[in-house]
């Protein structure tokens, strides 16, 4: 079947006799395959959803997800709006017949046999087993990591199927390419742009992370960084190296370097899983809406570990559901090989064994076929293990430091940090609860990875979310389809991180410990808006019609667009220099200070509650390994210092800077007013 192109779609617009229809090419024969159903296929002559209930539907939504918008006065009217919205969207799918649903016992794909190559599975088991006993002491070493990365090859090469056969490579017009490099300029500019401002200042995390960066390039391997309660090793190696090829420092900028390249490469594998469920199409509108988009933006921009748990994920998610549908081993080694990975991430990342074992338990119960089952087992094995060995330095340290591995999530889902006042139930419900609606409502009070108290989603997508939402239900209510029941359940199991906290419940929604359902969300939007499209664009005969809406598409789409830039790059960006320290310039008087011949080490920050972290003061001015707090106590100690002097104080600190003039009765007393309102700073100098 040959694919139209976009330029067809829009010759069609004009051409009656030259009509498109997108039907027999949203739900292919390859498709129908996956979802474990045949039969001939036929494309209505009539499309049967109602293009006006949809445009009902879509404006009463678009409606109610604006009165969500800060600041929320009353929700009952957006709610009104999102019932109506909701009758709407599934009245105008009610006759859709999505799929042929009659099923037949032929085979769409040949199962494999799982054949071990054994003279080299068993070197590699003896491999594996001596790198588990040599990672001791939470370090990696030249020779541990000779034999681990060894018994990884040899296992793989003992199991992989090289008589497995490809799959076919599809071609595509030019124009799809075309649209491709577009989505990836527009996705690069939202991720990429004002990156050494937006955000603008570090906080305690961030001078955590860097004092284990500056390990790593001390010629300390950690597997197990245990300084701050405890992270995993990927980000700091990779942010080392980042600094030692393009020498950006001990900064800010390398973080988010490493960061946003992360997140980033997300987007590849939510299209490759939009493609790989749907078509090429809901793909590629799912890594646009989500390159676009303020949340997966703002939690790789902030410099954390938050991008490794959507990334990992992705990429497990998709090899897991294309080696189960297309009956594959190795795309399920494959699958488990990043989610071992994953698990070296970003500590919520270890939700998603769950999911996996729950999608398989689909598969199963999905599944009559005895000889399917028993590939899933396989399967199951083949992967289960293949993460294993990826998190076995891991699995090392946990064997030997269970309370510090675990301390950070049982400081949340236990009474180990603070009590859990009420009923365990009731907190995580209404957790659960408030997660689901994050999309639509509230996604949290942390301004360091969100802008407190605004829906997660923009206008347009938080409705293409809901109605991608209907369909993918509609449909798993005619076909009865594992893949799509999988990636509805992943939204719960994937924000479980952010649920679980029950000790700490105004912790949750959280958009980084819930950071994996970016994979599911968007690839609905995707569905959502192809579908939109797709009643759009189809059997209208008139021109006028389909010009009017190209317009509405097309400007939905900038409207998107605008509002997530104004959110990422307007309100968080503000709110968050109104929420963090500026310790930058207070590194950039230091650094005027050294520059005019001064010493580094005769410059001071007087700390105060609740102020500036003087670490980060240090790493901003260039001094990364110097931290500038002088404690009041020890003021004195500071007299006999030669050369001039600069001590910095909180304004609200009268004690001090009654002492310091005490000391120093002919200091020179300045007041700098920060660009932010609200952090100002008092620079007191003292001439030799």
């Amino acid at each position: 079947m040959n694919e139209p192109t976009v330029l067809d779609y829009l010759k069609s617009l004009f051409d009656k006799n030259r009509r498109k229809l997108l039907d027999s090419h949203f739900y292919t024969k390859d498709t129908v395959k996956r979802n474990g159903v045949s039969g001939d296929y036929a494309v209505p002559e009539n499309k049967k959803a109602n293009r006006k209930y949809l445009i009902i539907g879509l404006t009463f939504a678009l409606v109610g997800q604006f009165l969500l918008e800060p600041p929320q006065k009353n929700i009952i009217f957006p709610i009104t709006f999102f019932c109506a919205a909701i009758v709407f969207f599934w009245i105008s799918l009610k006759n859709d017949n999505l799929l042929p649903i009659e099923k037949t016992s032929q085979k769409q794909y040949l199962l494999p046999n799982l054949e071990i190559k054994v003279w080299f599975f068993i070197p590699s088991l003896i491999l594996l087993a001596l790198a588990f006993t040599l990672f001791n002491d939470n370090q990696f070493t030249l020779k541990n990591l000779i034999f681990w990365i060894s018994g990884i090859a040899l296992f793989v090469f003992s199991v992989w199927q090289f008589n497995n056969k490809p799959s076919k490579i599809q071609k595509n017009p030019i124009v799809f390419y075309i649209i491709c490099f577009l989505v990836i300029l527009i996705t690069a500019f939202f991720r990429s742009y004002l990156l050494d401002q937006v955000p603008g200042e570090m906080f305690s995390d961030h001078a955590e992370k860097l004092l284990d960066v500056m390990d790593i390039l001390d010629g300390k391997t950690p597997i197990f960084f245990v300084r701050n309660t405890g992270r995993e090793a990927i980000q700091f190696y990779f942010t080392a190296a980042i600094i030692k090829v393009f020498n950006t420092g001990i900064t800010f900028t390398s973080l988010k370097l490493g960061t946003i390249f992360l997140g980033f490469l997300t987007l590849p594998f939510i299209y490759l899983l939009g493609k790989q469920l749907f078509n090429k199409w809901v793909g590629i509108l799912a890594s646009f809406f989500a390159g676009i988009a303020y949340w997966p933006n703002v939690i790789s921009r902030v410099g954390l570990r938050f991008p490794l748990y959507p990334l990992f994920t992705a990429i497990a998610l998709f090899f897991l559901l294309k080696g189960l549908a297309e009956k594959r081993f190795n795309q399920l080694i494959l699958s488990g090989l990043f989610l071992g990975l994953g698990l070296h991430g970003y500590s919520p990342a270890r939700i998603v064994p769950l999911l996996v074992v729950v999608i398989f338990l689909l598969f199963i119960i999905k599944e009559k076929s005895r000889t399917n089952r028993i590939f899933a087992l396989n399967g199951f094995f083949l992967l289960a293990f293949s993460a294993l060995i990826i998190f076995l330095p891991l699995f090392r340290y946990v064997l030997e430091n269970l309370a510090s591995f675990n301390f950070r999530a049982l400081s949340r889902l236990t009474s180990m940090e603070s009590p859990i006042n009420g009923s365990v139930l009731v907190i995580f419900f209404t957790n659960l609860w408030k997660s689901l609606i994050m999309f639509f409502y509230k996604n949290g009070v942390v301004w360091v990875n969100s802008i407190p108290n605004r829906p997660a989603l923009d206008v347009v997508s938080g409705v293409f979310f809901l109605y991608g939402l209907i369909i993918l239900i509609k449909r798993y209510r005619n076909l009865k389809s594992w893949q799509e029941l999988s990636l509805l359940i992943s939204l719960p199991i994937l924000m479980l991180p952010s649920i679980m906290s029950l000790a700490f419940p105004q912790e949750n929604p959280a958009l980084n410990r819930s950071g994996a359902a970016i994979v599911p969300v968007f690839v609905i939007i995707g569905v959502g808006f192809y579908n939109f499209a797709d009643v759009v664009f189809c059997n209208i005969k008139n021109s006028i019609p389909k010009f009017v809406g190209g317009i509405l598409a097309l400007t939905l789409l900038l409207i998107s667009m605008i509002q997530n830039y104004d959110l990422v790059f307007s309100k968080y960006a503000d709110q968050f220099l109104a929420n963090a320290w500026n310790t930058s310039e207070i590194g950039n008087v230091i650094t005027e200070f050294v520059e005019k011949g001064n010493s580094p080490d005769n410059a001071f920050v007087i700390p105060f509650p609740y102020w500036v972290d003087t670490r980060l003061v240090g790493m901003n001015a260039g001094y990364p390994r110097k931290d500038y707090a002088l404690w009041p106590e020890d003021i004195q100690s500071t007299l006999n210092l030669q050369g001039d002097k600069l001590y910095i104080l909180m304004p609200q600190d009268r004690k001090s800077l009654y002492t310091l003039k005490l000391f120093y009765p002919k200091a020179e007393e300045e007041f700098y007013y920060s660009k932010t309102p609200g952090k100002n700073f008092i620079i007191l100098s003292v001439k030799a």
